[in-house]
């Protein structure tokens, strides 16, 4: 079938709104944010799930490939087209609302087109959030495609911890809604079939709506920006934070003199916390949902702990709002695009080998690669590390493609076999990792997966990433 007559039926399934053909309102689906360009067949944004499902079967029996799109706001590419103009896009935008919030059972039910902030504005009324903290704005179904995790995820986890029901439509039967799990947070009743569909892209099937759990709103935050008297002492912080404040401690995040230095210089507000800036800090945050009285009051509480860590620990020290402080670390990333070409690397080791890790990447980059700077910042409470890197324009010449794949492989092969870490922490697979994972996961693992995809999708219509 010609793709004109294919858009037709598309048009005539999903009406003008529905069916996006023109290149210039085709571009903002075709484009992610750091990879990913292509270009769509067309961009479809079914009105519900009966004309979701519909699609589907249209496609299935088409054999169209379909991307599933949220937001896109990722940062593998899994929900761009490639170039062929093949590909569907297909946008659960107009798929979005709350359907449900129970403040008892802590739950709000969702269409996964919803996005983060419009699930929090309607939680605030009731006291209550979803704590997954990010510098975009993701939609539901995008969340649970990827699996993310966030800035808080030392507390609350990430989005697979907080899912306890999802539906999903099938490309095997085409069209098939599946209805996984429900508000219960104990169901032992067999295998949990909707982990299959989170953090794997949309390969299994296109996520409609899901069940997440809410938190309590904290009530009190203390915020503080501390400069570790070396790595080490930034581990030793760590475990007597777990030990002194236990479930309170929300974040501890680290942040390299590069990346301070860069939002200094690339946002205007900014005021620096340190002069000069130290080689490294932690951001440290408690959070609880009690009020603050004469006997708890978290700010008070911190301030004593930091005190006692002072010409130990600690060496110095700033105290401030928490906005005021995040603002600085929600700000890294979209100021070290503005130094020069990113190469950006989502990795993660165990907590335990964080300093030797930092150590040996920074020792090879200065040693194989010099040129390249490093703006690393992460999640020490998880092992999370954004190890990103800028090349600046007067060095670009030096860093032809060739090379950054050099520049990749070594810093991967250090974290994946040197240091039994992962190639990708938060960010997922996607087309950009594919050769990673293909490179770095285990050939059991593939295997398995190479029998299980096609029982979803057995002619590998749904998504672009391969899991066998």
């Amino acid at each position: 079938m010609s793709a004109e007559a294919v858009l037709e039926k598309i048009t005539a399934l999903l009406g003008p709104h529905g069916c996006i053909v023109e290149a210039a309102a085709r571009a903002p689906y075709e484009h992610g944010p750091r990879y990913g360009a292509g270009a769509a067949l067309c961009v479809a944004r079914p009105a519900d799930i009966a004309e979701a499902a519909e699609l589907m079967r249209l496609c299935a029996a088409d054999r169209i490939s379909i991307i599933p799109q949220g937001a896109n706001t990722g940062l593998v590419g899994a929900s761009s087209p490639d170039t062929s103009g093949r590909q569907l896009v297909l946008s659960m935008e107009r798929i979005k609302g709350v359907i449900d919030i129970d403040p008892v059972d802590g739950v709000i039910q969702a269409w996964a087109g919803t996005r983060l902030s419009d699930l929090n504005q309607a939680l605030e009324p009731h006291g209550l959030c979803f704590p997954i903290d990010l510098g975009a704005d993701p939609s539901v179904g995008g969340m649970l495609a990827a699996n993310t995790g966030g800035a808080r995820l030392i507390r609350y986890g990430d989005v697979r911890h907080n899912t306890l029901g999802l539906q999903a439509l099938l490309m095997q039967p085409p069209g098939e809604l599946l209805e996984l799990g429900n508000r219960l947070r104990k169901n032992n009743t067999g295998p949990d079939w909707k982990q299959l569909f989170i953090g794997t892209a949309g390969s299994y099937g296109i996520v409609t709506q899901a069940v997440l759990r809410a938190h309590p709103l904290p009530r009190q935050r203390a915020t503080a920006l501390v400069v570790p008297s070396s790595p080490e002492a930034a581990l030793r912080l760590l475990q007597d934070a777990e030990r002194e404040f236990a479930d309170f401690l929300s974040a501890f995040e680290g942040m390299s003199q590069n990346a301070l230095e860069a939002v200094l210089r690339h946002l205007p507000q900014a005021i620096a916390p340190f002069s000069p800036m130290p080689p490294y800090a932690l951001l440290i945050e408690l959070s609880s949902s009690a009020s603050a009285n004469e006997q708890f009051n978290l700010e008070q509480l911190f301030m004593s702990w930091l005190e006692r860590h002072f010409d130990d620990a600690i060496v110095d020290a700033v105290v401030d709002k928490p906005d005021t402080l995040w603002r600085l670390r929600h700000a890294i990333s979209d100021s070290v695009k503005q130094e020069g070409k990113v190469v950006a690397f989502d990795i993660s080791v165990p907590r335990s080998r964080m300093p030797a890790f930092r150590e040996e990447a920074l020792a090879l980059i200065a040693r194989d690669f010099a040129g390249a700077d490093v703006y690393d910042f992460g999640h020490w409470g998880d092992g999370g590390v954004h190890f990103n890197i800028a090349i600046a324009p007067a060095q670009q010449e030096h860093f032809p493609p060739p090379r950054i794949d050099a520049l990749r492989t070594a810093i991967y092969d250090m974290v994946v076999h040197g240091y039994q870490g992962s190639f990708s922490a938060e960010h997922g697979i996607g087309p950009f990792n594919q050769h990673y994972y293909d490179r770095y996961q285990g050939q059991a693992q593939r295997q398995l997966a190479a029998r299980m995809q096609p029982v979803f999708d057995p002619h590998y219509l749904l998504g672009n990433t391969r899991f066998g």
